[in-house]
């Protein structure tokens, strides 16, 4: 089953930004609101140096070697990267991103026909969102799990759009290849056998969470969507044809927007990867700001072990010039832990990381 609350959880109102937007187009309410710290700030014309690495993967699976030396880069030095040729058929990439905009556009009462009950992650609403007081993301959310069958709400599958259920069974299974085939060549950048991650996650979960983000009258006091880093081993983010600019990446103290590339998917490694790799690939920080007169689409697929699954650290990358910076865990346990506090930065990962010992 999917990770779930063990107490009930007060969230008070949460208004839905879509019909905001609609009602009182210039009204940012208090709960919006960010402190001056969160707040996003204007960011200067960035060089090209800062783009996201680019992988090609029809590269990669010709085993080229500087494009598995590219890959390795982009994990030890990005934690992001963006992937073209990536195997996906541009027609289903097309037909999930329709689906998804098609969904949002229904009226209010048919989508909350599918709300995501406080606590959860799966549904219609907002996610992570732990009490009354708490800010929250300028962003409607409909996620879902999708694989093992025993982590889905068939309650939560809409009957509107027709073919969504279809559309999503296509594009996940799609995703989930595209997951399995950037593990095996990850591993391989780790000099480690290329099936090792799929022989260790045993039947991975996957879910799917989509994101819609309506133009904002005042995008420098609200975000999209609060950093975070991901609890999965990977995350595939499809950003919308003509949507405004909206992923921003931490690099060093810098918040670094992501470009699109036409027909490419971001990729980012999250906390699972980082504790199997002993923190040699990390996961990163990252957050969704709006923008004034454009909307955003982003549909994202969490990609990570089984739950039954213990992880740690493996032996192959723990030596004396690297410890092991992170304990055994019941994978399970952490995805829970995660789903059930608020995003706030890499907070999460302190669950696994082994604390020195320091006198008092």
């Amino acid at each position: 089953m999917a990770p779930v609350p063990s107490l009930p959880i007060k969230v008070g109102h949460i208004d839905d930004v879509q019909e905001l937007r609609k009602a009182k187009p210039a009204t940012v309410p208090e709960r919006f609101i960010r402190d001056m710290a969160d707040r996003p700030k204007v960011v200067p014309n960035l060089s090209s140096s800062l783009d996201i690495p680019i992988i090609d993967l029809s590269k990669l699976m010709k085993t080229d070697k500087d494009e598995v030396m590219q890959l390795k880069t982009a994990c030890e030095e990005w934690g992001f990267f963006q992937v073209l040729n990536h195997g996906i058929d541009l027609n289903v990439v097309e037909d999930i991103e329709n689906v998804a905009k098609d969904f949002f556009m229904l009226p209010l009462q048919e989508k909350q026909k599918y709300p995501m009950a406080p606590g959860t992650v799966q549904g219609y609403g907002q996610a992570f969102v732990f009490s009354e007081n708490q800010k929250l993301d300028w962003c409607n959310m409909f996620a879902l799990g999708v694989e093992p069958p025993c982590i889905r709400n068939p309650k939560l599958w809409p009957s509107k759009p027709v073919d969504f259920r279809e559309t999503l069974e296509i594009y996940s299974r799609e995703v989930r290849k595209l997951c399995k085939t950037l593990l095996k060549y990850i591993a391989v950048s780790l000099g480690l056998k290329g099936d090792v991650f799929e022989e260790m996650f045993g039947v991975a979960v996957q879910a799917v969470r989509m994101n819609y983000y309506p133009p904002c009258s005042r995008p420098d006091l609200v975000l999209g969507l609060s950093p975070h880093s991901d609890g999965s081993a990977l995350t595939v983010l499809q950003q919308g044809k003509d949507s405004s600019v909206g992923l921003q990446i931490l690099k060093g103290q810098t918040w670094v927007p992501v470009q699109p590339i036409p027909n490419a998917l971001v990729i980012n490694i999250g906390d699972t990867l980082e504790v199997l790799t002993n923190g040699k690939y990390k996961s990163v920080e990252h957050r969704a700001v709006t923008h004034k007169e454009r909307d955003r689409l982003s549909i994202v697929t969490f990609y990570a072990p089984s739950y039954d699954i213990e992880l740690g650290p493996m032996a192959e990358l723990v030596d004396e010039k690297n410890p092991c910076r992170y304990r055994r865990y019941n994978h399970g346990e952490y995805s829970k832990h995660y789903v059930t506090n608020k995003l706030q930065g890499k907070r999460t990962l302190d669950f696994a990381k082994i604390q020195s010992k320091t006198s008092n």
